[in-house]
């Protein structure tokens, strides 16, 4: 029987949530005097939407609905690397880290384009 919560067998959705734990670890103990605040909250957001847009997409009436919020995780991705690199480029985290969390991202891009081009082959 298909749980109702299918999604939190998905690798993918495993993997980003480990993400998103990582990245709210790592901004309650940022290397920074000031705290930009704004910056902090978009990359929560931001790690944070990945596994949130997977399950909302599996949620869905469509398939095409379902590939659409896979396209925006892969986004939220992509800008959650973005702003660990500035936060490693203003010495906040380390390179070590960074490149810790882009090995995982590029895994989590990986298993999201699989999973994309798996959905689009049934429509």
């Amino acid at each position: 029987m298909d749980s109702d919560f299918a999604f939190k067998e998905l690798k993918v959705w495993q993997m980003s949530i480990d993400f998103a734990d990582i990245i709210l670890d790592l901004v309650e103990n940022l290397n920074s005097s000031f705290k930009h605040y704004r910056l902090v909250e978009q990359i929560e957001a931001s790690s944070v939407s990945i596994s949130s847009n997977i399950a909302e997409g599996k949620g869905r009436e469509s398939k095409k609905e379902y590939i659409r919020f896979l396209y925006i995780a892969r986004g939220s991705l992509y800008e959650s690397i973005s702003i660990l690199t500035l936060f490693e480029k203003r010495k906040w985290i380390t390179k070590e880290v960074l490149e810790k969390l882009e090995k995982m991202g590029i895994e989590i891009a990986s298993m999201l384009k699989g999973l994309i081009k798996a959905i689009a082959r049934t429509l």
